[in-house]
């Protein structure tokens, strides 16, 4: 993890643990479950890296793609989250040239989090890992016709939130992540180089406790 994603992903995360310091009072138990509804968006990095011997500078878009997560609790406030989604899409380019093909992957991930406070107000934030299945890769524009190939991916995973309840069992997330996801790139069976896409993944859920 680089000293840029931790500027990136460190105000979030302060800001909702000083949070809980207000929280009023109710506890998620140990052995109770969350199953959570919503959709988020993958924001790779600005600088996704250079390849081809650092003559082509890469750029990978954003998408928004619906998201569920299952969490269990293992302790008191201490649960174990699984995400899974729908695969997220993502264009392309290289400075200079244009949209040059686009991706598909799924991103499942597992961490650990500790949601402060015992109220209607619940801030969170946890670890874990990640493992970015890549599929549906296709070129077009300069690189028509190539074959391009992106390995998958495993890497560390931050997350941090917020949830605020409505009614008995439900609550409303706002979440971020932050996910280091890289993934060496092939062209015609050629290594071409490294691809940092390094994204923050935000949005929303309603989560349902049980």
């Amino acid at each position: 993890m680089n000293t840029r994603s931790i500027r990136r992903f460190a105000p979030l995360a302060a800001a909702l643990v000083l949070g809980s310091l207000a929280a009023p009072a109710f506890a998620q138990q140990a052995g109770e479950w969350t199953f959570g509804v919503g959709a988020h968006q993958v924001n790779p990095k600005s600088d996704n890296g250079s390849v081809v011997g650092g003559t082509l500078d890469v750029d990978v878009g954003s998408n928004v793609r619906p998201t569920i997560t299952a969490e269990y609790f293992v302790r008191d406030n201490l649960g174990i989250e699984v995400l899974a989604s729908w695969p997220f899409e993502h264009d392309i380019s290289i400075a200079g040239v244009g949209q040059v093909g686009s991706t598909k992957h799924l991103p499942p991930t597992v961490s650990l989090q500790y949601h402060f406070g015992k109220g209607t107000v619940k801030p969170f934030v946890g670890a874990g890992i990640n493992y970015t299945l890549f599929m549906s890769e296709k070129t077009e524009g300069a690189l028509a016709g190539s074959d391009l190939k992106l390995d998958d991916s495993f890497g560390l995973a931050l997350h941090a939130g917020i949830d605020f309840k409505v009614g008995e069992k439900g609550a409303i997330r706002i979440d971020a992540r932050w996910i280091d996801i890289d993934t060496d790139a092939s062209l015609d069976g050629v290594d071409i180089g490294t691809v940092n896409i390094d994204p923050l993944v935000y949005g929303a859920a309603y989560v349902f406790q049980f």
